[in-house]
């Protein structure tokens, strides 16, 4: 996924490197910020050269204040059209920030893989994307755009004064200096205080979305009242962030070091008043300037304040952005038509920490056949699958589709090619026809999605709905039975019009007897397609050209049905519950015949056994 190229080096930087690509509102910013506080510098200038006029008593006094008067009201007015120029280039600034911040952490987000998000939490994720981009903007107006307003009050002003009399210098000079040690005191002090904050909040946020999407869980169980404590508990500590950075704030020394400032230099400026050095006229233009040093001193405690937590928030974007993906994608990756011939070769996957997943799978699915995936809980069956389409990479080994690596192909081909049915379906807060024409965006025509909705067996029970195919469903698809969730997430996967289908237990939720009626669609599907299919139902298992029955995470056996129930006692030990019932083939017991008898005999003797 392309886009611009942004300095991530560091949070400053990136921040700068975003900040950059919009000159033209930098320049109005900076620039109308530098030229209205010049212009705020003149008045001092010329209310003592009022004074200067008034107290010397000369006949042209009435003129020089004419104009003195009509130099005011002109600066007043330049001044508001640069101060406008500096605060809507300022905001434009800000947002533009906000808006490109949230673009390329979307970005990213969408191109890290499956097992980043799954070490991440969800709710801790919406923070740094909704409150932690929005700080980025406040980071900018009201916080930078003041802390550039105050920086060039603080300076601009000390240049006028040198322009009245150097010797004036002495007391606003020291001033600056302890200053600016002070403030990067408070700088070091307010950082990691800051950063706890930033934290405590995506805690926080994070608690509150589990306890939201497992809202369900809590009522049944009746944990309200813990619930409640543990988000009080992350509630509290949040607090006690805001308190230490109150406090932090509290021990602010520059407004009291402005106090004593201003003592030192109304006592110095009347000790050169006395001696000659200066008029009343300067006197009171190198007070009018060193009263504007006030500002920069009063809003320094605000303004950096917004500036770290800013520059805290960049870096929790910038810490998501940056991490590595395990998905590395080649701009020249492979793109074609797929047949379906999947190759798997020594491949072994496991996550981060603990044993391997998967170990040593070798097999090959020829295009075009049904291969069924079968194996106790917890055996890799839906981690095999995912592998086709690297939702995971392979720790080793590797996976051919079509004889091309899948780590070579282009993963929008790869991926578009091949649709997934899964048991937890996954619909969004759209409207019916918009989930079941998901992956095909605006290229889905009305009559495509009835059709797929038709051979699902899900036009029925839209019809029904108060708005039909128009009808909004809940987030989740909470609004429908799971059956009903189904039926769209088969409708989605048959629009696709896939090269390889991959099934995971996806009629699980659907009564028998609409499954013998999606079955017959899906079965038209089928034909000419590679389809994977995780199940444990014979109705299906009768469907495939092979069966791999996987153990812990190994390929134990790899046949058809007919074979693996002759030869293998796993495999017979998992549909023991299913010849209880009706038979491993889907009849009676008593209707078992052929080269099935001996494994139901021995089935049948392992039961007793178990008995």
């Amino acid at each position: 996924m392309s886009g611009p190229r942004y300095d991530r080096r560091g949070p400053v930087r990136w921040l700068w490197s975003h900040l950059r690509r919009h000159p033209l509102y930098v320049a109005g910013f900076l620039g109308g910020s530098l030229v209205m506080t010049v212009l705020n510098a003149a008045v001092p200038q010329l209310t003592g050269m009022a004074f200067d006029a008034v107290l010397g008593g000369k006949d042209g006094a009435a003129a020089a204040l004419g104009l003195i008067t009509l130099a005011l009201l002109a600066i007043v007015t330049v001044r508001g059209g640069f101060d406008l120029v500096a605060r809507m280039s300022s905001e434009v600034l800000a947002k533009r920030l906000e808006r490109d911040a949230r673009d390329e952490l979307y970005v990213s987000l969408l191109g890290k893989s499956q097992t980043f998000h799954n070490r991440q939490r969800v709710g801790d994720l919406m923070a740094r994307a909704a409150n932690d981009i929005r700080q980025l903007s406040i980071m900018v107006t009201p916080g930078a755009d003041l802390i550039v307003d105050s920086g060039l009050t603080g300076l601009v002003p000390i240049f006028f004064i040198a322009a009245i009399d150097p010797r004036l210098l002495l007391v606003p000079g020291v001033f600056v200096v302890v200053f600016a040690v002070a403030l990067w005191h408070y700088m070091r002090q307010l950082n990691p205080v800051a950063t706890r904050m930033r934290e405590q909040f995506g805690d926080l946020n994070a608690g509150l979305s589990q306890a939201v999407r497992g809202i369900e869980v809590i009522k049944v169980t009746a944990q309200e009242g813990q619930e409640r404590l543990r988000f009080r508990s992350q509630a509290r500590l949040y607090r006690d962030s805001f308190v230490r950075n109150g406090l932090v704030q509290a021990r602010y020394l520059p407004t009291l070091l402005f106090a004593f400032a201003m003592a030192a230099a109304l006592w110095h400026a009347i000790y050169l008043y006395g001696a000659g050095g200066i008029t009343v006229g300067e006197l009171v233009a190198f007070m009018g300037l060193m009263g504007m040093l006030g500002f920069p001193t009063q809003i320094s405690i605000f303004t950096f304040s917004l500036l770290q937590i800013g520059i805290v928030s960049a870096g929790r974007i910038l810490s998501i952005v940056n991490t590595e993906t395990e998905l590395e994608q080649r701009p020249d990756g492979h793109a074609a038509p797929i047949s379906g011939e999947i190759v798997f070769e020594d491949v072994t996957f496991g996550h981060d920490e603990g044993d391997p997943v998967l170990r040593k799978l070798s097999f090959t699915v020829r295009s075009g056949e049904t291969v069924a995936i079968v194996g106790e809980t917890g055996s890799g069956k839906s981690t095999l699958t995912k592998l086709v389409p690297r939702i995971y990479d392979v720790t080793s080994g590797r996976i051919l589709v079509d004889g091309v690596d899948v780590r070579d192909w282009d993963l929008d081909s790869l991926r578009s090619q091949i649709s997934t049915i899964e048991q937890d379906i996954v619909l969004f807060s759209r409207s019916v026809a918009e989930n079941i024409a998901f992956s095909q965006g605006q290229r889905a025509d009305h009559e495509a999605v009835a059709r797929a909705a038709e051979d699902a067996q899900a036009a029925e029970f839209i019809a029904e709905l108060e708005d039909g195919y128009d009808t909004v469903i809940g987030e989740r698809g909470v609004t429908l039975s799971g059956g009903q969730r189904q039926r769209l997430a088969i409708a989605r996967a048959l629009l696709t019009d896939p090269a390889i289908l991959v099934l995971d237990d996806s009629t699980s939720a659907i009564d028998s007897a609409t499954e013998d009626l999606i079955q017959q669609a899906i079965g038209r599907v089928l034909e000419g397609r590679t389809t994977l299919m995780i199940t444990h139902r014979l109705s299906q298992i009768r469907w495939a050209d092979k069966v791999l029955l996987l153990r812990r995470g190994e390929l134990v056996d790899y046949g058809t049905h007919d074979e693996l129930l002759a030869r293998s006692r796993l495999y017979r030990r998992i549909f023991a519950h299913y010849d209880e019932v009706t038979g491993v083939d889907g009849t009676s017991p008593g209707e078992v015949t052929g080269p099935r008898v001996a494994g139901v005999e021995v089935l049948a003797a392992e039961q007793g056994e178990a008995r």
